[in-house]
């Protein structure tokens, strides 16, 4: 089974559309959006949930008003400032709150409970592209890396009871703990990037990232044509590092066009489908055949 996994360094690079096309081009994949903290593949491929389960991590502090005599040790040692006093009493602000349990440690009346958070829901679901997990990451939750591990668990499990050989994934932008938890262990990452400085700086980032995780790294080019040279630039360095410079995406207003009518390019006769068909048959050309 392989897993191939659609990164950017930043995010507004076009990484979700490209997923989407791919999606569609695939024809037999499961798709599985692992930017739990700001999803949105669910926008173009309009997923009806079959499954939907709680995402339990961590702790939050409760103070039990019963058994609370206002002593405000809890408010003084909280480093967050999660607890704040209304009147003759004091309460947890949940969205402050870290799970840390030091006011439930130090508390004299041992009034504060550590309960188990809920952060969110994960869930599998229809596409007209095939199977598709995906998560929502409440507000102020915590550990979405732990949420994107949950969702790549879950879509190979899919991938099994459907026979399906292939796993696409949109992953979070950067190279923090979400994208660690995405990649790791991957069979590919295609990392899509834009032609000016912060674009070129995050692939390189992102390109050290797959290199330390020994992961091969293919990238592409999105809204080439706004500065060519850049582009030029770009595509010498990823090929510097080690990454296959898959091909370029011309900037193209039919990717809002589709989004609006809640398509994937390839669905629509823009411009730039050819663009993302043509990467789309270099990358397996390569996967299949090496480089």
């Amino acid at each position: 089974m392989k897993e191939i996994v659609i990164i950017s360094g930043k995010g507004g690079t076009g990484k979700t559309s490209v997923t989407a096309s791919f999606a569609l081009l695939a024809e037999n994949a499961v798709v599985a959006d692992c930017d739990v903290d700001a999803a949105d593949l669910h926008l173009i491929l309009t997923p009806t949930v079959r499954q939907r389960y709680d995402f339990w991590s961590g702790h939050e502090a409760v103070i039990h008003q019963d058994s609370c005599t206002p002593h405000g040790v809890c408010f003084n040692l909280c480093r967050f400032d999660a607890i704040e006093r209304k009147g003759d009493r004091y309460v947890v602000d949940p969205a402050s709150c870290e799970g840390c349990g030091v006011c439930a440690r130090f508390c004299p009346r041992q009034a504060i409970e550590m309960k188990a958070r809920l952060c969110g829901a994960w869930m599998v679901s229809e596409t007209r592209a095939g199977p598709m997990v995906h998560a929502r990451l409440g507000v102020a939750a915590e550990n979405s890396g732990k949420l994107v591990s949950t969702v790549r668990r879950e879509a190979k499990r899919v991938a099994e009871e459907t026979r399906r050989t292939l796993i696409l994934l949109d992953g979070p932008p950067g190279i923090g703990c979400p994208v660690i938890a995405a990649i790791s262990g991957a069979s590919a990452v295609v990392i899509v990037t834009e032609p000016s400085m912060s674009g070129a700086h995050d692939l390189m980032r992102t390109l050290d990232l797959a290199r330390h995780f020994k992961i091969p790294a293919y990238a592409c080019v999105n809204k080439w044509d706004i500065s060519p040279d850049m582009t030029e630039e770009i595509e010498h360095k990823a090929a510097a590092a080690g990454a296959i410079v898959l091909g370029r995406i011309r900037y193209d207003r039919g990717v809002v066009d589709a989004q609006k009518q809640v398509k994937s390019v390839m669905e629509t006769d823009a411009p730039c489908a050819g663009d993302i068909k043509a990467i789309w048959n270099t990358l397996q050309h390569h996967m299949e055949h090496g480089a």
